[in-house]
């Protein structure tokens, strides 16, 4: 999709549980999405508000992305790619196919959902 890098629910999973990696996982869904679940450790960043924290994002060695099924954080991930952030993933599937495997979600902090 979009020419972007993509990760699956598993490889995700195994990579938020290497302690050894950085990275940046990332919700792009809106707030009352997320106020369904969110992946575990999920910073929220509604997808409307990407293009004004890019800088943020920049520093990151590596930022996963998602929302309901991968096509709006594919989206991000394109988006990005073309602003020269290169190190960034889609989850693909988004949180359905997350959810679907029977992986742990969460309810969001309140803090995630300031935006």
């Amino acid at each position: 999709m979009f020419g972007i890098k993509e990760i699956d629910a598993p490889e995700l999973l195994a990579l938020m549980e290497d302690e050894s990696e950085s990275f940046l996982l990332v919700d792009v869904r809106s707030t009352h999405e997320m106020a369904f679940g969110m992946l575990p450790g999920a910073a929220a960043m509604p997808m409307h508000l990407v293009p004004i924290r890019m800088d943020e994002l920049r520093r990151e060695p590596k930022v996963v992305f998602y929302c309901q099924t991968g096509a709006r954080s594919g989206q991000v991930c394109a988006f990005l790619q073309q602003q020269g952030i290169e190190q960034v993933f889609n989850l693909r599937g988004g949180i359905v196919d997350w959810y679907r495997r029977g992986y742990a979600v969460e309810a969001p902090r309140r803090s995630s959902l300031a935006g």
